[in-house]
């Protein structure tokens, strides 16, 4: 069976919308906001434009369903981020934006916000722990950890056009 295709959609100010068709042509929805809550939304198998049920969970209740259900992907060597009152996010740096050309270290993140760059993402291309001389380009989506505060910081900061 072809591995299910999750397709990602940036809704700004909000969070990230994925989207995910089953084998049996069901539309599946989560929205990931940015303060950690989740929606969930199941889309009518004849009209995949009504929704036919939306729930909004905490970003708790969104951890209990992931164990519910994949309990397989708890790991002791995993670091569960947000037990430590962390939590990890992509940010796509726009093609406009003023970092694009600018290396890292031009944005202060880390003094500014507290958030650590762990990897950017670059076409196929993975880029681990990335330095302040590593020269950013839109269409990247950076990695980011720290605090939600410091994550939300990080994001307006990326965001400068």
């Amino acid at each position: 069976m072809p591995t299910p295709r999750l397709s990602q959609t940036p809704l700004p100010g909000i969070g990230v919308r994925y989207d995910l068709t089953t084998r049996d042509h069901r539309h599946v929805s989560v929205i990931a906001h940015r303060d950690g809550g989740r929606t969930l939304n199941a889309y009518e198998r004849d009209d995949p434009d009504e929704c036919a049920l939306s729930l909004r969970l905490t970003a708790g209740e969104a951890t209990a369903l992931i164990d519910a259900l994949m309990p397989s992907h708890h790991s002791p060597n995993l670091l569960h981020t947000t037990d430590l009152g962390l939590v990890a996010e992509r940010v796509e740096l726009s093609s406009v934006s003023y970092w694009n050309g600018r290396v890292l270290g031009d944005t202060r993140m880390r003094t500014e916000t507290g958030v650590s760059i762990v990897a950017v993402l670059r076409r196929a291309e993975a880029i681990p722990s990335p330095g302040p001389e590593f020269r950013l380009a839109g269409g990247d989506t950076l990695i980011v950890i720290g605090t939600r505060e410091g994550v939300e910081a990080a994001v307006a900061i990326l965001g400068r056009e």
